[in-house]
């Protein structure tokens, strides 16, 4: 990706059946690796879309007793007054951009380019067309449904609000489902139908 190659290898690609006109980049949590978001894409994929799934650099994360993982950048607390780590976001976000600027040059127009995360990894932009689908389950111990309501009440202030869909998952802790994947691969083919 960008950054210390050695703490973050190439991402891991599911590559499309036929040309790519569309992708989605998907940004893992932390302590993950793209390799399983990968996979679990490879189930629902369309044929026309190429999937990436980058690896986050490894290095401190103050939550976490400063021990060594990947992620995106440090999170110090995970209340919403907690300090945040603006220089690493910024970082992040440069790196990201790196990949939809090489999928702009591979040929494939940024209106094709949706970009996703579990966790940590979501990120929002500044278009206000853009459309979200916010995922979260009501049973998350580590992350509450509070604060991904919240999340989607601050989303709809940044966007379209009629663009914003929040959905919960009874009984989903912080991990993903079966229906979960179902919807995402729903709003995705929405999102980036073939063109061909």
């Amino acid at each position: 990706m960008c950054g210390n190659i050695m703490s973050a290898p190439l991402p891991a690609v599911v590559p499309a059946a036929r040309k790519a006109t569309a992708a989605v980049i998907f940004l893992h949590g932390l302590g993950d690796t793209g390799h399983g978001w990968a996979e679990a894409f490879a189930g629902i994929r369309s044929s026309h879309i190429k999937y990436i799934c980058p690896h986050a650099p490894v290095r401190p994360v103050t939550l976490n007793m400063n021990m060594a993982m990947p992620t995106w950048f440090d999170i110090i607390g995970l209340s919403p007054d907690s300090q945040e780590d603006e220089p690493g976001i910024k970082h992040a976000a440069e790196c990201i951009k790196a990949l939809i600027d090489q999928e702009v040059k591979n040929g494939i127009p940024s209106n094709r380019i949706i970009l996703g995360g579990f966790s940590q990894g979501p990120i929002s932009g500044a278009n206000r067309d853009i459309s979200i689908l916010q995922c979260h389950g009501d049973s998350d111990p580590l992350v509450p449904v509070t604060f991904g309501s919240l999340t989607a009440e601050k989303l709809k202030t940044l966007v379209n609000p009629a663009n914003v869909t929040f959905k919960t998952y009874e009984g989903m802790m912080h991990n993903s489902s079966h229906q979960e994947m179902m919807d995402v691969k729903q709003f995705i083919d929405k999102l980036l139908p073939p063109i061909d």
